[in-house]
C-alpha cells in the first residue's frame, strides 16, 4: 500500500473540526431541581471498560453535569436513526426562564430503577448511578457512572437465531460524525481477529 502524504494539525487550538470521526449519538436524561427533566445529546460517549460503566463528556457549566452531580443519577438512550430530528432538537437552547420547550418533541417514559425518563423508541436504553466526575480536561468533565438497569428493543437484541448482519441491516444505527454530519451504520462485516486475540 503506497503512503498518501499527510497534513498537519496544528494543536494550538483543537484538532476536531479539521477530519471526521465516527462516534455513538446518545441522549443523557437527568432530572432538574424543579422536578422537569432535562434531555441533552452527546456524541462524547461510550463505555468505559469491559464492566458495567458508561460515561459522556460534559462540560461543569451545563444542567446536564450539574444535575447528574446533584441527584447522582442519569440515563442514556441510544435513538434510532428515524429519530435524528427529534435529537437534534434536543441541542435547542434554553429559553430565558430555563426552559428547553424543544424536549416536547422527544416522547419520553419512566426509567425503571432510577429517578429519571428514557427516550421512548430509542433502540438501547441505560440507567445509570454516578460513580464520579472527573474534572480538569480543559473546561470538559467526565460523568461516569454504573449502569443499573439496561433494555434493549426485542427487534435490536442479538442472539444466536439471528444473524447481525441481517440484524443492523433491519434496524440501522445512528451514527454521528463529528463535526456535525450523522450517519446510518446499516451494513456489516465482522472484523479479522487474529486466531487466539483477546480483550
Amino acid at each position: 500500500m503506497s503512503q498518501r502524504p499527510r497534513v498537519p494539525i496544528p494543536t494550538d487550538s483543537p484538532v476536531w473540526a479539521s477530519f471526521f470521526t465516527v462516534a455513538p449519538l446518545v441522549l443523557v436524561a437527568t432530572r432538574e431541581p424543579d422536578g422537569r427533566h432535562d434531555i441533552a445529546p452527546k456524541h462524547m460517549a461510550m463505555p468505559l471498560g469491559w464492566q458495567n460503566h458508561y460515561c459522556f463528556v460534559c462540560s461543569p457549566r451545563h444542567a446536564t453535569y450539574v444535575n447528574a452531580v446533584r441527584t447522582g443519577e442519569f440515563t442514556v438512550s441510544f435513538p434510532t436513526a428515524e429519530q435524528v430530528i427529534a435529537t437534534s432538537l434536543a441541542a435547542s437552547p434554553r429559553e430565558k426562564d430555563g426552559s428547553k420547550p424543544s424536549l416536547a418533541a422527544l416522547e419520553t417514559v419512566p426509567a425503571r430503577v432510577v429517578d429519571g425518563v428514557l427516550v421512548a423508541g430509542a433502540y438501547l436504553t441505560l440507567e445509570c448511578r454516578l460513580d464520579r466526575a472527573i474534572d480538569g480536561f480543559g473546561e470538559d468533565s467526565i460523568v461516569a457512572g454504573e449502569i443499573v438497569a439496561a433494555s434493549v428493543r426485542a427487534d435490536a437484541a442479538r442472539g444466536a437465531e439471528v444473524d447481525d448482519q441481517d440484524l443492523l441491516a433491519a434496524g440501522p444505527l445512528l451514527a454521528y460524525l463529528s463535526p456535525g454530519r450523522f450517519a446510518s451504520v446499516g451494513e456489516s462485516r465482522s472484523f479479522p481477529f487474529p486466531l487466539g486475540s483477546r480483550r
